[in-house]
């Protein structure tokens, strides 16, 4: 007994030892930002007041955040609590980094969300009440008193649990399946109501690996689509399908497969979208319950818009399911969270993948993946990733049970983490650009100037890049872009400042209207973004 006592010590130090040289030796930097929110967050978004909204379920008892005094949900179908006084909603105030509780009716289990053109949060679905419910959190300054809003007028045509939230060009948002419905509809409603979409049922497999599919605006006006394994692009004003892509090898992806996917950053002349899909669960993990089945690694690339769009595969570092795919301000990808075995749902995954990756979308396959610093807490079912205007990615949530266990080997995770990309070290700080003008305001295909600076001054062209702010749930973000404005070069002023004369997006195609972060990217290092209202 002893000499395996000594064993399991000296195996652990090795461990620790190994472990703690890899993070010292490895890029970027992790930080707790709140050390108790309250609850667990299962959507996240970032508004423009620089403030994150974090939502959790309703039916699942108390959280470790009381509403306000009075305030209480009374809700007698509830199997736990019939009067309710806990938060399952809170805003995080980034500057102070303090919680506000907020107050949900409905239940948002696995719902959706997207920006509205003005700001607006919009919030639809769940389960239970929430299963046709549309909800709303228009934004305001930190210490305001902006909460949610339940709209009793109008609701959706068909129940959406577990679906995907667009917006359009014309600035509504169109609604993409959900458990048993699949279908489309739209905000604001339309008359034609909720629209068969056959493609959905046609993926549907035993475990329902056709659902939150990953939806993609095309800057070609067309939806790219992607479940299960396959992909269209979908024709959302003619309701056709307009290409049928070819299917990606490894299996399922998405809910309750559990891989990630973005949308490249659009660049040039916007005549290009490449698409990204990484991660997953082999088949019928979810069904075996087979938690510690290996996760696979492999990830597909495609041309969108291509004449003979085909995928290209590579292979992550590690095995990973619930990952997130954050599009970073310099157009690479940040991949985080997850587990290396089983698949989404609650006690599911097991073996967390602490190493977040970098993907450099430029560089040659086998070429693509940097391993970066390690976290320490484990981010499994339920948890999320948001850029932050600071150019930091937040990590919120993780509770793989149904109800919320702080003691557990994952237990509920209330902690909120920051982790910053190498472009924020220290040793970039001289190149690190800062907007000293931007107008708040711009219209399609118009030129504007934007001012910057930094303490070395600027060498080779400085990017001006908009970043979406997305819905981020389930291992997708719901929305999210990042669009490179056409620049000119930098050409120093005043005082030490520069102008760069940028020309915003052509068409809402390319950028549908709404609120953006605008970075100045210079050498790879963003600036703390202003927020920039893109109007037609």
């Amino acid at each position: 007994m002893a000499a395996t006592t000594f064993q399991y010590w000296l195996s652990f130090l090795f461990f620790t030892y190994f472990f703690n040289l890899a993070r010292a030796q490895l890029p970027g930097t992790w930080e707790v930002i709140v050390e108790n929110a309250g609850i667990a967050s299962m959507h996240t978004a970032v508004t423009r007041f620089n403030t994150v909204v974090l939502l959790d379920r309703t039916n699942i008892g108390p959280t470790r955040k009381m509403l306000r005094k009075g305030h209480c949900r009374n809700d007698p179908n509830d199997v736990v609590l019939k009067q309710d006084c806990y938060a399952h909603s809170v805003l995080l105030d980034l500057n102070t980094n303090k919680i506000r509780p907020l107050m949900i009716q409905t239940d948002t289990w696995c719902s959706s969300g997207q920006f509205l053109p003005d700001g607006t949060l919009l919030q639809t679905g769940g389960d239970l009440d929430g299963l046709r419910k549309i909800r709303k959190f228009e934004p305001c300054e930190a210490n305001g008193s902006c909460d949610w809003v339940e709209l009793d007028d109008v609701a959706l045509v068909e129940g959406r649990w577990y679906s995907t939230n667009q917006i359009l060009p014309d600035g509504s948002v169109i609604m993409v399946g959900g458990r048993a419905a699949n279908t489309v509809e739209y905000y604001p409603p339309r008359e034609n109501g909720a629209v068969s979409l056959p493609f959905l049922a046609e993926v549907e497999d035993s475990q329902m690996d056709n659902l939150y599919p990953y939806v993609h605006l095309l800057p070609n006006g067309y939806l790219f689509i992607f479940a299960n394994d396959k992909a269209v692009s979908y024709d959302h004003v003619a309701n056709k399908i307009v290409r049928q892509y070819p299917p990606l090898d490894g299996g399922p992806r998405n809910y309750p497969s559990a891989g990630s996917s973005v949308m490249l950053a659009l660049e040039g002349d916007y005549s290009t979208a490449v698409i990204v899909v990484c991660g997953g669960a082999k088949f019928g993990a979810f069904i075996e319950k087979a938690t510690d089945t290996p996760a696979h690694g492999s990830c597909g690339r495609i041309m969108a818009m291509g004449p003979d769009p085909v995928w290209e595969m590579e292979d992550m570092p590690f095995g990973r399911i619930m990952g997130d795919m954050v599009m970073l301000p310099s157009g690479e990808v940040l991949i985080i969270n997850g587990a290396q075995a089983g698949t989404q749902g609650f006690e599911m995954g097991s073996n967390p993948c602490l190493y977040p990756l970098l993907y450099r979308p430029d560089q040659p396959i086998g070429l693509r993946f940097m391993t970066l610093t390690p976290g320490t807490v484990p981010r499994m079912y339920h948890s999320t990733a948001n850029l932050l205007p600071d150019g930091r990615v937040l990590i919120a949530g993780s509770n793989p049970h149904y109800f919320y266990k702080l003691e557990a080997e994952y237990p509920t995770e209330l902690r909120i983490e920051a982790f910053s990309p190498e472009y924020l070290s220290p040793d970039r700080a001289n190149i690190r650009p800062v907007i000293e003008g931007i107008p708040e305001t711009v219209r399609y295909g118009e030129a504007f100037d934007v001012l910057v600076s930094a303490t070395l001054g600027f060498v080779g062209i400085v990017e001006v890049n908009l970043g979406s702010a997305p819905f981020a749930t389930h291992s997708f973000s719901q929305g999210q872009r990042l669009v490179k404005l056409a620049v000119n070069p930098a050409v120093p002023v005043e005082d030490g400042r520069y102008k760069i004369i940028c020309t915003a997006p052509p068409n809402s195609m390319v950028a549908p209207p709404g609120y953006y972060m605008a970075f100045a990217v210079n050498q790879g290092v963003p600036s703390v973004a202003r927020w920039v209202h893109l109007v037609s």
